[in-house]
């Protein structure tokens, strides 16, 4: 079971790597495109395409991190516990407590992720409705 799981986080990790690898060399290319642009060059239309593209992404990645590093950290804590249960203060709280607390606390990220995700669909309806 154990080696399975540790498959599992690597399988993961290097999946979030790829992806994020991916959007790097984009937004370098991104950021060459700007800097043309700002120097008076004209994109060509793929060139712009590829440009709005990268930019969605890019917004889109806020929710995304929000989602991926919070659940993330959360779901490493009770490993950590496990190899190291002296990590935390003998002063802490009880289970259901601390249960209760997490499920506020993901109710809050799943409210700010679904205002995002509202947000970003807002802009992209408007920027096609500039762009014809």
């Amino acid at each position: 079971g154990r080696i399975s799981l540790c498959h599992k986080i690597v399988t993961e990790l290097k999946h979030y790597y790829n992806g994020f690898h991916l959007l790097w060399i984009e937004t370098k290319v991104a950021a060459r495109m700007v800097w043309r642009l700002l120097h008076g060059q004209v994109l060509t239309r793929r060139e712009r395409r590829r440009l709005m593209r990268t930019c969605a992404d890019l917004f889109r990645l806020v929710p995304f991190l929000v989602f991926v590093i919070v659940p993330f950290m959360e779901f490493l804590l009770p490993v950590f516990l496990k190899l190291f249960p002296e990590m935390l203060p003998s002063t802490f709280e009880t289970e259901s407590k601390k249960e209760e607390k997490q499920k506020k606390k993901l109710n809050a990220k799943l409210e700010l992720a679904k205002f995002l995700q509202e947000t970003i669909a807002e802009m992209a309806k408007r920027n096609k409705a500039d762009t014809g």
